[in-house]
Formats: structure tokens, sequence, C-alpha cells
């Protein structure tokens, strides 16, 4: 049987020191910036411009009309192109020629004395019916870190992405992965708003046990990630964040029981040997709305949502910033 590695909550386990207290103190103070209501606001506004996008044409496709022909990415995709140049921020747009179709949004903030160092931040805005938690809670938590650093770059460089056509077989990140220049640890946000503290709430992923109730963040990580998952643990231990559940599975992640685990777009990350962790409520797993017309805003926890971006900005942070 492979072996699994569960570092369990709140940062328990981890061990001291990984992040030096200058860093940790900088992370914790940038997360606590984090203004929710602003995050919310964003998830609203996504999950309304796929309400009203147009779909997909699935004419002539074999499947289920009531899911892959309520796929939508355009508007949701200028929306991030926007906000990004709200912020003095200029947009690329990955190379189209493995997918033509696809178009991935990318900003970099240049580090200022490692920037040759990349960490990348991504969430996929592509999303089935609105899309709420799936994924409008990822990229808006993703605009809302591109916020708190646009002003103020960290020592290396920090690379925004939002992917497109995760939907439909990680598209948009496995061909940032293929056209990258040089290597980054990244976080990967999708499905981060939905949370439930009733006993039962939380399915099982297969392979290792979970907490009963629903209302964790899982931080998922393989063996080349794993120092980069405790170093989360540290930096939020003790601060205004949902418990933080990681699990690191074996060598690269592709293993036989491990498949749940590679859903997202961290996974073209894992399978090309980079370094990424997955933030997530576990999706289908927890959340009954999952790619139904009923993942919509009223849906999501804007507590649990505002703890999640005060995560993801620590992190970020203390991956940015450390010595």
């Amino acid at each position: 049987m492979s072996r699994f590695f569960l570092l369990l909550l709140l940062a328990s386990g981890c061990s001291p020191g990984m992040v030096d207290g200058a860093t940790a103190e900088k992370a914790r103070a940038i997360g606590n910036e984090v203004v929710g209501a602003r995050v919310f606001t964003d998830v609203v506004s996504l999950a309304t411009l796929h309400s009203t996008d147009t779909r997909i044409d699935c004419a002539g496709l074999n499947t289920r009309l009531d899911t892959w022909c309520n796929l939508t990415n355009a508007t949701a995709r200028r929306f991030v192109e926007e906000r990004f140049r709200s912020l003095g921020l200029t947009p690329e747009f990955d190379d189209a020629e493995l997918h033509p179709a696809t178009s991935n949004v990318v900003v970099e903030l240049r580090g200022t004395t490692k920037p040759d160092e990349v960490v990348l931040l991504g969430a996929h805005f592509d999303a089935f019916f609105m899309g709420a938690d799936d994924n409008s809670s990822g990229v808006a938590v993703m605009l809302e870190v591109a916020r708190l650093l646009a002003t103020r770059p960290l020592a290396r460089t920090v690379r925004f992405v939002g992917f497109d056509h995760e939907e439909i077989g990680l598209v948009g990140s496995t061909r940032h992965v293929q056209s990258m220049k040089r290597p980054a640890t990244s976080l990967v946000l999708d499905c981060v708003g939905y949370s439930d503290s009733t006993p039962g709430s939380q399915g099982s992923l297969p392979g290792f046990p979970v907490p009963a109730a629903g209302d964790f963040l899982a931080a998922i990580a393989n063996d080349v990630s794993r120092s980069r998952v405790e170093e989360v643990l540290q930096v939020v231990k003790g601060q205004q964040t949902p418990s933080v559940l990681a699990i690191v599975a074996p060598g690269r992640g592709a293993g036989p029981l491990s498949g749940n685990l590679m859903r997202s777009d961290h996974a073209p990350f894992w399978v090309a040997g980079e370094s990424a962790v997955f933030f997530t409520d576990t999706a289908n797993f927890r959340n009954p709305n999952y790619h139904t017309p009923k993942d919509t805003p009223d849906t999501v926890n804007q507590e649990f949502l505002a703890g999640v971006a005060r995560a993801t900005a620590m992190s970020i942070v203390a991956w940015g910033d450390a010595p």
C-alpha cells in the first residue's frame, strides 16, 4: 500500500524555525490586511458574469447538457484582466499554440533581490453555471492577494495566473507549465469558499482519514512540496484562518491511490516535478452544490473565505520573502 503523510490540523506537528521570525511577522501583518467583504464582492461579481456569459457550443458533443454545456470563461477572463490593470499591473496572455481556444491571464511582480526565483499564485476562472465556489472563490482570493502586494514587491518574483479551461482537462495550467521559462513554487486555489460545521458534512477522501465536519481548509502537497506546506502550517498557526489539514501524497503525487488529489491546476506542476501546494475546501467531497446551478454566492461562507484569503496571503509572503 502506498504511504501517505498526514500533517494534521492547526500546524501542531510543525517544527519551529522553518520560516524566520521577521518573515513570519511580515506575512501575518499583510495577511491581516485582507478585506473579507471585498473578496466576497468579487465572488458575486464573477458569479454574475458567469450567469450571463455565452456558453460553449456543445452541438454534436456526446455529453450531459446540464453540465458541460453550461461552461463559461470569456467575461470572467476580462474581469481578471481588468482588475490586474486597475492595480497597475500589465497582463500578458500565454502563447495559444498548444490550445488556441485557451487564454491564461498572467502578471508578474518582479522581485527586489531574487527576481529569478518565482512564487506563483493561480486560480482557474472558467466555471460551470454561476461557479461561486468553483472557482469564483479562488479567483477572488487571488485578486485580493494581488491587491495587497501590487505596491510592495517581495524579494522573489510573484506571478499571478488566471488559468483557463481547468474544467475540460487542466488545459491552461498544462500549457503554462510547458511554456514556463523558470521553475516556480506554486500555490493553486480551487473551491475555497464552502464550509459546513455539521458533523457528517465532510465526505471521505479515499485513502486517508479526514474530520467529520467540513470546516477545514485542505492544503495538499506531494513529497516535492512537503517543505512548503509545512511552512504554510507554521505561518498560519494562531492566526484568523480556518483550521488547516495538510495532506502530503507520496512521490510526485501521481500514484494509483492519490487520484483525487490531482484534480486541479496544481497537477501539471507535480507531473513536471515542480513544487506546488493546493488549497481547497475539497469540492464535491463537501459541497453538495458542486457543478450544479446551486453553486451560487449565497452558499459561500464569507468568514471562511476571508480566512482562506489570509492564509493565502501569508503563504505567498512567507515563500516570497524568505531569506
